[in-house]
């Protein structure tokens, strides 16, 4: 009898937490001003819990996720990577590259975490985001600034690893590395966004 008067409440529990994760995904990815990951950014090496899944990369800055059942385009903040998908604008100098890049950092079905800063879309309907692989820990954001396939782009209020970025992309810059050295005077200008 014990036993199985159990189940009933272990499956009641269970559901309410399930419910419960998955409001609180919900209400991350809708919130304005939370951020997902409090504090500072963890080691590279750390595992870290995931609020998304990658579905696949549009280009090196610009990533669709999974959240809670729900489709998400992420504009990635405070890096810009070169143009290859705006039908606008010609393939610019290192996007493929950058896109390749990304792509090989954010296969489809990656787990993820976003971490939000203060304004939560762009002008597009993008949601704005850090992302950091779940499984290592990895920036993906600096990451990309650090080996050169992406220069800083600072947008207030997202500032939050403005310094980070900037500090990233110089050593870089010295380094020579990715479009620091194939491309003529790359900068945010000359990045489209």
């Amino acid at each position: 009898g014990y036993a199985r008067g159990r189940w009933p409440i272990l499956a009641v529990v269970a559901a309410v937490s399930a419910v419960a994760v998955y409001s609180a995904l919900r209400w991350t990815a809708s919130s304005h001003t939370s951020s997902v990951l409090p504090g500072p950014v963890p080691p590279v090496s750390a595992a870290l819990a995931s609020n998304a899944t990658v579905l696949r990369v549009v280009d090196g800055d610009t990533v669709d996720v999974r959240i809670g059942g729900h489709r998400e385009r992420i504009r990635l903040i405070g890096i810009n990577t070169p143009e290859t998908v705006d039908p606008r604008k010609p393939v610019q100098c290192y996007g493929p590259e950058a896109s390749a890049y990304t792509k090989h950092l954010l296969t489809p079905g990656t787990p993820v975490l976003l971490e939000r800063d203060t304004e939560p879309r762009d002008d597009y309907g993008r949601l704005l985001a850090y992302i950091h692989r779940s499984t290592d820990g990895l920036f993906v954001n600096l990451d990309l600034a650090e080996n050169g396939f992406a220069v800083p782009l600072r947008i207030e209020p997202n500032t939050g690893h403005a310094t980070e970025f900037q500090a990233a992309s110089d050593r870089a810059r010295q380094a020579r590395r990715g479009l620091w050295a194939a491309c003529p005077q790359p900068d945010s200008d000359s990045v489209a966004s």
